[in-house]
């Protein structure tokens, strides 16, 4: 059974930083993607990041030069460091793992950047 928990979430300032972290639990295998989406109330879930098991990153252009994906493959667990963030910015993040025919999703953490 796969797993996906995110942390990292909370509130921050127009400018600041946060990272997320997602720890993957289970069997994993050697291809997949991973990535970042964030939903906001009233809203369909956008992707913000992902990152293949290959290590190519694509990223929404609105967070690009802002936030970078990566992982620790060893720890399974996908990362998301987010500068500069802006009101916009705030949602609930998931992390999702897509391997085979099958995708997992996190439960989310909230971001919440105020003015």
């Amino acid at each position: 059974q796969v797993q996906l928990v995110e942390s990292g979430g909370g509130l921050v300032q127009a400018g600041g930083s946060l990272r997320l972290s997602c720890v993957v639990s289970g069997s994993i295998s050697d291809t997949y993607t991973m990535g970042w989406y964030r939903q906001t109330p009233g809203h369909q879930r956008e992707v913000v990041a992902s990152l293949t098991s290959a290590g190519v990153a694509e990223y929404a252009d609105n967070v690009k030069d802002r936030f970078i994906i990566s992982k620790d493959a060893v720890a399974n667990i996908l990362y998301l460091e987010m500068n500069a963030l802006k009101v916009a910015d705030t949602a609930v993040y998931h992390c999702k793992l897509v391997q085979g025919w099958q995708a997992y999703w996190g439960q989310g953490t909230q971001v919440t950047v105020s003015s």
